[in-house]
């Protein structure tokens, strides 16, 4: 599987975007596909999964209510839609997929056997 992430740019606080993340190759049935973001100095971060039969989605605790994952079958496009942005909210932004990790793992960067470029993310204040 191959990732590709798109979207990022420069917005201001309290803006908004959409990530989004083309995936090719192999079919994605039985796939997981998470979003996560690194920041300078920081480890990644999960932000948010999604199983891609059904639907079922994962969120981060502290990112409830802002950001929000969805796919296209159609399509293979998995997306992040984040609203209300602050400025802690800048980082490189990555899509990942994994076929053999559990549910409960999809928070940790080592799960995930796939992983796209990134794409930054900057939230000026």
């Amino acid at each position: 599987v191959q990732l590709q992430a798109s979207g990022g740019g420069l917005v201001q606080a309290g803006g908004s975007l959409r990530l989004s993340c083309v995936a090719s190759g192999r079919t994605l049935n039985n796939y997981k596909l998470g979003w996560f973001r690194q920041a300078p100095g920081n480890e990644r971060e999960f932000v948010a999964g999604i199983r891609w039969n059904g639907g079922t989605t994962i969120y981060a605790d502290s990112l409830k209510g802002r950001f929000t994952i969805s796919r296209d079958i159609s399509k293979k496009m998995v997306y992040l839609q984040m609203n209300s942005l602050k400025p802690e909210d800048s980082a490189i932004y990555y899509c990942a997929a994994t076929a053999h990790t559990i549910w409960s793992q999809l928070g940790v960067p080592s799960s995930y056997e796939h992983w796209g470029q990134g794409t930054q993310v900057t939230v000026s204040s």
